[in-house]
């Protein structure tokens, strides 16, 4: 179980109470300050930054993909994104220093763009988002389970997409 987002810590919580030990391992990135929220077992928390990205964000994001991929052709991953999970699991691409990211978005939410102008944005300057956790996840099996706050629940724009191909 792999995931992050404002409401992904509820989320981990309510399937750890419905598939118990059958969760191997599992590593949710939660908002800073919000663990003793939880009464989870199996799956770890982590905390970072919402909305502006922090270390721990990159942190977060570079151990999911560590563990997605140590997953085998018969190993199923359930993956559980939540609106602030771009922030939350934030892992800059070749070229992109994390200062660039917080700037970026900083900039972003600033000057009053959309969140899919947003999460566009974050998608090409990501080693994470726009598919790229599904694709780290290969050859498991994975099943995205996503709780939307975006107009219209695209895909591609809920935490900008870790496990949907991007289509900007």
């Amino acid at each position: 179980v792999v995931g992050g987002g404002k409401a992904s810590g509820s989320m981990a919580e309510a399937l750890e109470d419905i598939l118990k030990d059958r969760i191997e391992d599992g590593l949710i990135v939660i908002p800073h300050g919000t663990t003793s929220n939880y009464k989870i077992g199996r799956i770890r928390l982590h905390e970072a930054g919402h909305p502006i990205p922090d270390e721990r964000s990159v942190d977060g994001a570079r151990r999911i993909l560590d563990l997605v991929g140590q997953a085998q052709k018969d190993d199923l991953i359930l993956c559980l994104i939540s609106g602030g999970g771009s922030s939350l699991m934030s892992l800059p691409r070749e070229g992109v220093s994390l200062v660039d990211k917080q700037r970026i978005t900083d900039m972003l939410l600033r000057c009053g763009a959309t969140i899919n102008e947003i999460n566009a944005v974050r998608k090409h300057i990501s080693k994470f988002k726009g598919g790229l956790l599904a694709r780290g996840s290969y050859p498991a099996t994975l099943i995205s389970l996503l709780i939307s706050d975006v107009v219209g629940d695209p895909l591609d724009v809920i935490a900008s997409g870790p496990t949907v191909p991007d289509s900007t």
